[in-house]
């Protein structure tokens, strides 16, 4: 296995870059899209990067799977959308990651939210305080 270059992810992992963490364990960090398509929309990231999801070793797979059910739950139960929605693409940082997003309709799910219009670091925090799984 190469060894990967840093990205914004590994950066926030360290704590180099600040983030609104909502979730860490061993192997997975979640946290708020600064950017987020709906209000609640988290990332979860392996703490040992690959660029692909699908290219994680078996265990570290596993493990961003059951961070992003707990974190799915966690949405479900704080925010009450009518669904929780989760997306892969593989693209923007080549740092494998998870969009878990609540959402009521299909267009919320595929709103492309505009950089200015994004959520305010206080708005952030709130939401990060109401999604924090201890």
């Amino acid at each position: 296995m190469s060894v990967m270059a840093e990205t914004i992810f590994t950066k926030i992992i360290k704590g180099e870059i600040p983030c609104h963490k909502v979730y860490e364990d061993d192997k997975t960090f979640a946290f708020l899209d600064i950017n987020p398509i709906q209000p609640g929309h988290i990332l979860v990231v392996p703490k040992n990067p690959s660029e692909f999801l699908w290219d994680l070793e078996s265990e570290d797979y596993q493990a961003v799977m059951k961070t992003v059910q707990l974190i799915g739950r966690q949405i479900r139960d704080k925010i009450k959308p009518k669904y929780v929605g989760i997306e892969v693409l593989g693209m923007d940082v080549p740092h494998a990651h998870v969009h878990v997003l609540p959402f009521n309709t299909k267009a919320e799910f595929r709103h492309i939210p505009s950089p200015e219009n994004a959520p305010s670091s206080e708005d952030l925090a709130k939401m990060a305080e109401l999604l924090k799984i201890n």
